[in-house]
């Protein structure tokens, strides 16, 4: 039997049908929908809760939440995501005042500095909030996880305000809860800490009571982290925390291996496992170990060694930091220690593009199962020389199985490999440029004996990566799509 629908009520149908999926649109562009991560079966690697790798390539935007307008903040998450970033680190309340200083549109981000009361208003473009949520909606719109940091470190250790931190264990938990609600479903990773130490019991509770608030309030729907001071990590202070999905470094504003990124390796190596990333290695155009008179400014080369330092010690991933960048400098604001050009101009530097050939590396080989080898590369009767020292250490990783290794070549010398680390009777040997993502096959070798190589640049600036493969597993070309 046929039924007939009055036309009012077809239209109201039909007008709730509309209205739902327009909602479902809407939650897709939002990025509502972005893949959930999770740690590995290994506990090394990331990845999303269907099994795909998932590569860390963060930027430090610490201001992007505070001193951007959406316009500016669409222009820069544009460009980021066109050169491959899939994090972008930023802070809801910022280092520079965010406190007390308003956003671009007058707002401040809580009601008499009470971490326990988030000012809010009515309406979608009312308030500090409203602009927070525009920009994490613009980043997953582009496929870009926020990396939130819910505060900076001066807030809960520093004497912010009447002679005490803005943060106690109690507001912490309301603060995070409160945070956990708004942000459920959104693509983030929660960052704790930001920049200062663990110095007493009192601090430590903070965080901690920060942590149980935002995964009561998102019921355990982001991943983890916490990012120490320079020269520090999060396993320092939190290893053993359940909380803490995954290890966070800074190993900081150095342009040396061996006093500061030699340490991924120690977190890697820790127990139990757990994913280690460097959320703040040296920034390009920063002046080296804040010595601008005495060292100069960082130049791309120094930021390239720490993200192949950093991924063949064991890395999860990389973040890459620009000095201009980090505190959105411009005109008419206040300069924190000599940036050398303004954030819009920053974003364009060469180290920032060339970060994703390194993600295109790691990408084009099996990543889950990789692991740290520095035996690949024979040491040299001059042991400062190969595997060296400073800024010119070489670096090795390989898979478990021994179906493919890379070794990074900071400097143009002669060195020789262990080629019993690959698996088959015949390797391919690869010559990978890290300045433009371009690859060239240089021979067939037997899988045994230690042949020497030499990178194509001689010299101290140009670096290289050598690819070797099991030839039988007919990887593609190094940095292409797999």
């Amino acid at each position: 039997m046929i039924q007939f629908v009055p036309y009012q009520r077809r239209a109201g149908l039909i007008g709730a049908c509309l209205l739902l999926f327009v909602s479902s649109l809407q939650a897709t562009v939002l990025g509502q929908i972005m893949p959930r991560l999770k740690v590995s079966e290994n506990h090394r690697h990331l990845q999303t809760a269907e099994g795909k790798p998932f590569f860390w390539l963060g930027d430090t935007a610490w201001e992007l939440f505070h001193r951007l307008n959406r316009e500016e903040a669409d222009a820069y998450l544009d460009l980021r995501a066109k050169q491959g970033y899939t994090v972008i680190q930023a802070v809801a309340i910022a280092e520079l005042d965010g406190h007390s200083d308003p956003n671009p549109y007058g707002h401040l981000p809580l009601v008499e500095f009470d971490p326990a009361r988030p000012a809010v208003a009515d309406g979608p473009q009312n308030d500090y909030w409203d602009h927070v949520d525009y920009i994490v909606d613009a980043a997953n719109r582009r496929g870009i996880y926020i990396g939130f940091l819910p505060t900076w470190g001066r807030y809960w250790h520093d004497k912010v305000r009447d002679e005490r931190p803005l943060f106690t264990e109690e507001n912490a938990a309301v603060y995070g809860k409160w945070l956990g609600e708004r942000f459920r479903g959104k693509g983030i990773v929660w960052i704790l800490g930001g920049d200062r130490p663990i110095e007493n019991d009192e601090q430590r509770e903070i965080i901690r009571a920060m942590s149980r608030g935002l995964k009561e309030g998102d019921g355990g729907a982001h991943l983890m982290t916490f990012h120490p001071p320079g020269g520090r990590g999060s396993a320092e202070w939190f290893h053993d925390d359940a909380w803490l999905d995954f290890n966070m470094r800074q190993n900081g504003h150095v342009a040396e291996f061996t006093e500061r990124y030699v340490k991924t390796r120690a977190d890697y190596d820790r127990t139990p496992v757990k994913p280690v990333v460097d959320g703040e290695p040296i920034y390009e155009d920063h002046p080296v170990s804040f010595k601008p008179d005495e060292l100069g400014h960082s130049t791309a080369t120094d930021v390239r060694r720490p993200l192949y330092w950093d991924l063949f010690s064991g890395a999860c991933g990389h973040t890459y930091g620009h000095h201009s960048v980090w505190q959105m400098w411009g005109e008419g604001r206040n300069p924190i220690n000599r940036p050398l050009m303004p954030w819009h101009e920053a974003i364009h530097q060469p180290g920032a593009a060339q970060m994703q050939f390194g993600r295109h590396l790691i990408e084009s080989r099996p990543m889950l199962d990789r692991i740290p080898d520095d035996d690949i590369v024979v040491t040299d009767r001059v042991a400062s020389s190969v595997p060296g020292a400073g800024r010119y250490r070489f670096v090795a990783t390989r898979d478990a199985a021994g179906t493919y290794a890379f070794v990074y070549v900071p400097a143009g010398r002669k060195f020789r490999v262990r080629m019993d680390k690959l698996a088959g009777p015949k390797v391919k040997a690869w010559w990978y440029n890290p300045r433009n993502g371009e690859a060239a096959a240089i021979g067939e070798f037997a899988s045994e004996g230690e042949p020497e190589f030499v990178s194509p640049d001689l010299g101290e600036a140009l670096d290289w990566i050598l690819v070797l493969d099991d030839i039988s597993k007919n990887y593609p070309t190094p940095g292409a799509k797999r």
